[in-house]
């Protein structure tokens, strides 16, 4: 794009200042397109900042709402726009000093987002809150547009004046092309030094389109309604517009593979259902006789007992049938139990604060919805894990869930969510959730692991004990560390890649063999 930008410009520049057709419908019409072009893209830059609320975002966008309402501004001054000497201002020098208003405040955003794109936001920051900060930055910028337009138009008399008349500039207006060549040219040099992302890429493209118009400026005395007045605007309101294409793409295409990955998932979790179904089905089928025996050996044991004298030798018989009918159904639990498994596992080195990351983008919307404020403390130097990524994904999704079910009777200012990741210094990784809710009731922590038992009205009693089984499976242990009227906190210890063979080989330590680590501070 700027090769080709650069190689029409080249091309233009002998024609520049060759007088061409007095159109008065060109500003209206190519300005309200730029107006409606950079408005949208601020409305998807503000989109983007209510999923990530960074202030870099916030300071693009506002960018962009300053340049579409200063494009507005500038076509309602323009001479013979709407009318000869425009709707407002001196018909002269006020559509002028709002194309610098309008060039100046674009290059400033551009500059503020560079400068402040790397830097994450500090937990508890108010621009954190996007419902918040989006309506305050959308005011703030309405007021200063219309602010300056006012100066601008009702006080011309006491600004520079840029144009002698329609046909000849000021050295005031070089001045002021040499200033926002420079302040651009700025933006695009930290820019380009600072870039990482396509919307870098964009919005460098976007500074480099406007260079012609500035250059020509400074250089030729005659601009409006010349060739290279026409070509020049063209080509910086095409290229100004395909930012907005980039987006509505990225945006297609993100919608495609959330639309795909909510598809898989439902077919993953109606998949497990059926699972679950046979499993239970197959485990009510084959336990049902050494159940009925188990019934019936007791039945006998018991009248062995009642005889007089008590026949001892026939009642040992029956309890030792009804011990090795036991032995029997656990055997068919288990085997029931290995058909249902998935297998093979996919593991691979994984990186816990990367998992957990991940997770906290599936569950924002949820988040946000329910009115919960998280806070996360990761070590950043965590060695890593081998393990299935998906599972492991799961089961942090799965306490999260069930964190946001325990908060939803807490009032909103109250609703508080804290993960964190730790290591022991040895041989494991730990993770932590906290939540703020009522707790686990003192009857019950010793229990919630238990497959089919729940304290929730509408929950099969699956989620806790699925994701214990894979915990266990990778070699770590899940446990509830601490519950009361502030909040429960869970924690996960996996053993680091390292030690994981160590770990297979041993059993997991139970909850009683270890202290309890502190949960990070905060």
């Amino acid at each position: 794009m700027v090769a080709l930008l650069f190689a029409i410009d080249v091309a233009v520049a002998p024609f520049a200042a060759v007088p061409a057709a007095h159109v008065d419908a060109f500003i209206p019409v190519l300005q309200s397109v730029a107006c409606v072009i950079d408005l949208i893209t601020a409305g998807l830059l503000f989109s983007q900042y209510s999923i990530r609320p960074l202030r870099a975002g916030l300071a693009i966008a506002s960018g962009y709402l300053f340049s579409g309402l200063f494009a507005f501004a500038q076509t309602l001054a323009f001479p013979a726009a709407y009318s000869a000497p425009g709707l407002i201002g001196d018909g002269l020098n006020t559509a002028a000093w709002l194309f610098v208003l309008w060039h100046t405040a674009f290059p400033v955003a551009v500059l503020t987002y560079a400068l402040s794109k790397n830097r994450e936001e500090m937990p508890g920051d108010p621009v954190k809150s996007p419902t918040r900060a989006i309506p305050a930055t959308i005011a703030a910028v309405l007021a200063a547009t219309a602010a300056l337009t006012f100066v601008v138009s009702a006080f011309p008399a006491l600004l520079p004046a840029l144009y002698a008349d329609q046909a000849r500039q000021t050295m005031w207006a070089s001045a002021a092309n040499v200033y926002l060549w420079l302040l651009n040219s700025a933006a695009l040099a930290v820019l380009f030094w600072r870039r990482r992302t396509i919307l870098d890429l964009w919005l460098m493209v976007t500074l480099f389109a406007w260079w012609p118009n500035f250059l020509m400026a400074i250089f030729f005395t005659v601009v409006r309604f010349s060739i290279g007045w026409y070509i020049f605007r063209c080509l910086a309101v095409v290229a100004s517009s395909t930012l907005l294409f980039v987006l509505l793409a990225e945006m297609t295409m993100l919608y495609a593979r959330l639309a795909s990955s909510i598809l898989l998932l439902r077919r993953e979790r109606t998949g497990r259902l059926a699972s679950v179904e046979a499993a239970s089905a197959a485990i009510a089928h084959e336990i049902r006789q050494p159940l009925a025996g188990i019934a019936s050996l007791g039945s006998a044991g018991l009248r062995w007992l009642d005889r007089k004298p008590v026949d001892v030798e026939k009642a040992r018989s029956c309890f030792s049938s009804i011990l090795g009918a036991a032995q029997r159904s656990e055997e068919i639990i288990t085997s029931v139990r290995g058909l249902f498994k998935k297998t093979p596992n996919h593991r691979t080195m994984v990186q816990l604060n990367d998992v957990s990351r991940l997770v906290m983008r599936l569950a924002r919307h949820d988040l946000l919805t329910s009115g919960i404020a998280v806070t996360t403390d990761y070590q950043e130097d965590l060695p890593p894990i081998y393990a299935d990524h998906t599972q492991l994904q799961q089961v942090i999704l799965n306490l999260v869930k069930n964190a946001i079910d325990a908060m939803h009777g807490r009032p909103l200012g109250e609703r508080r969510l804290r993960l964190a990741t730790g290591s022991d210094g040895h041989s494991a990784v730990l993770f932590y959730i906290r939540d703020s809710g009522p707790g686990v009731a003192a009857e019950d922590r010793e229990r919630i692991f238990n497959p089919f038992f729940t304290t929730k009205s509408t929950g099969m009693g699956l989620g806790l004990s699925i994701c214990r089984t894979i915990i266990e499976e990778h070699g770590g242990t899940l446990r509830l560390t601490k519950s009361g009227p502030a909040g429960s906190t869970f924690e996960i210890s996996l053993p680091i890649a390292a030690s994981q063979q160590a770990a297979e080989a041993k059993p997991a330590a139970g909850a009683a063999d270890r202290p309890t680590p502190p949960l990070v501070p905060g």
